[in-house]
C-alpha cells in the first residue's frame, strides 16, 4: 500500500467515525420526537440524508407535510453532490442506484480531495460505506437507548463531525477566490441561521457558493481568452 493510498484510508476512515457516530443523536431524536425504532432506522436506511433526517424530526411537531418539506429542502444539495460525483466516475447503471445513496456531504468531500482519479474512488467508496454502516448502528444506538444518554451535544458527537468537514475543507483554501467564496457562503449561512427554517441557509450558502464559482470561471475564460488574442495579433 503506497503512501498515498494509506492517507486516503486513514481520511476517510476519520471521516466516517467522527460522522456515523453523530447517528446516535439522531436516534436519541427521533423517538423523542414520537417515532417508533423501527421507524427510525428505516429513515436511516433508505432516506440516508442526515440534514434531511435532522429537518424531518425537528419539524414533526409542525405536521407531517410542513416536516417533509423541510426533509425535501435539505436533500437538494445531495442532487448537486450527485452531478458532481457522477462527471467524476461516469458509473455504470448497476452502480449509479449503490452510488447515489453513498452520495452525501462526507464521501464527496473526501473524494473532492484526492488528487486522483484512484484515490478519489476510493476514497468515495471507502467513506460511502463507512458513513451508511456506522451511523446506521449508532442510529439504532441511540433509538434503543433513548434517554440514557442524555444531551447528545454534550458529547460533543455533533461538533466532531463538523471537525470533519471542516478538516477536509481548509487544506482547498489556498487560493484567493476560493477563501472569498468560503467566507461568503459562511456569512451568509451565519445571517440566514436564526431567522430562516432548517434547510434554506445552507441552500442559500450553496447558491452563493455555485454563483461565485460561475463568475470566476467566466472571469478566467475571458481573461485566457484575451490573452489568446493578443497572442494571435
Amino acid at each position: 500500500m503506497t503512501a498515498e493510498t494509506s492517507a486516503t484510508w486513514r481520511m476517510a476512515l476519520s471521516v466516517s467515525v467522527a460522522t456515523g457516530a453523530y447517528g446516535v443523536s439522531f436516534g436519541a431524536l427521533a423517538v423523542a420526537a414520537g417515532l417508533d425504532v423501527w421507524q427510525a432506522m428505516v429513515l436511516s436506511l433508505l432516506m440516508y440524508t442526515g440534514g434531511s433526517q435532522f429537518a424531518f424530526v425537528g419539524a414533526l411537531a409542525g405536521g407531517g407535510l410542513p416536516a417533509t418539506g423541510a426533509a425535501m429542502l435539505v436533500g437538494l444539495r445531495n442532487a448537486v453532490y450527485v452531478m458532481q460525483v457522477n462527471s467524476w466516475f461516469h458509473p455504470l447503471w448497476a452502480q449509479r442506484i449503490l452510488m447515489a445513496h453513498f452520495t452525501t456531504d462526507e464521501s464527496t468531500a473526501v473524494a473532492a480531495a484526492q488528487p486522483d482519479q484512484r484515490l478519489r474512488r476510493l476514497g468515495f467508496w471507502v467513506t460511502g460505506a463507512g458513513v451508511f454502516a456506522l451511523w446506521n448502528a449508532m442510529t439504532l444506538v441511540g433509538a434503543l437507548l433513548g434517554n440514557l444518554l442524555g444531551d447528545p451535544k454534550a458529547w460533543g458527537l455533533d461538533g466532531a463531525a463538523l471537525a470533519a468537514f471542516c478538516g477536509l475543507l481548509w487544506p482547498r483554501l489556498v487560493a484567493r477566490d476560493a477563501v472569498a467564496t468560503a467566507i461568503a457562503a459562511a456569512a451568509v449561512t451565519v445571517v440566514l441561521v436564526p431567522v430562516f427554517p432548517a434547510g434554506l441557509p445552507i441552500l442559500a450558502a450553496v447558491v452563493v457558493g455555485g454563483g461565485a464559482t460561475l463568475l470566476q470561471r467566466r472571469r478566467t475564460a475571458r481573461r485566457d481568452q484575451s490573452s489568446r488574442d493578443e497572442g494571435a495579433r
